[in-house]
């Protein structure tokens, strides 16, 4: 089955230049535009200003960090819940999955959206399997990502086909955004929690990368969705229409698997 491609961009990507590209990315077949939420910018004013100017883009945050920004302090007015999916994470919550667990409970409450959990361990995972619409997962290879949605439909049970599994993965479409490519995966092998899990896989943050069109393909009939975050040499709204118009012909290119 071929993987459903995405975009993916920093929370911090200027509304007018959001409001120029999602029209495009709607037009190219783009099923989601992912915003990350980032200190100083918020993924959640990105989203209304895609949802004023496209028509049928799906719009996610990848993700909400709930140490930083809890449920009840979410702004949640003027994002369509019908095309929309709410990503949380943990952050640097003390008590990680609980305070997931109670934050997806709270969000149920709030939206009729699909919700998804941004998960790095097996037990993170586990609550995304039990009580998430999607899995996020990150900096994974096409091996590892295999291995995680094994474990996805172990822990799903009943939920199994319920529960999707979405991949973010760093990607540049020219040799320009080279250098901003290793300096992202420098920076992502400089966390704890992400140098402990590359270590485990026995991989470097770089090997979870896609840098052409071949690399998009092993990830056929592995994960439900792939989320290419754009990775420029300046981030401008022209890079980023290249970055779309590329990869949205490596898309067309893609076997069906």
């Amino acid at each position: 089955m071929r993987a459903a491609i995405s975009i993916g961009l920093p929370g911090t990507t200027p509304p007018e230049t959001l409001r120029a590209l999602a029209p495009r990315l709607e037009r190219l077949g783009f099923e989601t535009l992912w915003l990350n939420d980032v200190p100083g910018g918020d993924s959640l004013a990105g989203l209304r200003a895609v949802a004023e100017s496209t028509e049928s883009l799906r719009l996610a945050t990848g993700v909400i960090p709930i140490d930083r920004r809890p449920v009840a302090s979410l702004d949640l007015a003027g994002i369509p819940a019908g095309r929309t999916t709410f990503g949380i994470g943990s952050g640097g919550a003390r008590h990680p999955v609980r305070a997931v667990a109670e934050a997806v409970a709270a969000l149920r409450a709030r939206t009729d959206a699909r919700i998804a959990v941004g998960a790095l361990g097996p037990r993170m995972r586990r609550l995304a399997a039990e009580a998430a619409d999607d899995i996020v997962l990150n900096w994974l290879t096409p091996a590892a990502a295999a291995e995680a949605m094994s474990d996805l439909r172990r822990d799903a049970g009943d939920r199994i086909g319920r529960v999707r599994g979405v991949l973010y993965v760093r990607t540049i479409s020219d040799g320009a955004a080279r250098a901003a490519l290793q300096k992202e995966a420098d920076r992502y092998g400089s966390y704890a929690s992400y140098a402990a899990n590359f270590a485990r896989l026995g991989i470097s943050p770089i090997d979870a990368t896609i840098n052409r069109e071949s690399a998009l393909h092993a990830y056929d009939g592995v994960v439900d969705e792939v989320v290419l975050r754009a990775i420029t040499a300046g981030g401008s709204l022209e890079e980023l229409e290249r970055f779309a118009d590329a990869t949205a012909e490596w898309r067309a290119a893609q076997p069906e698997v």
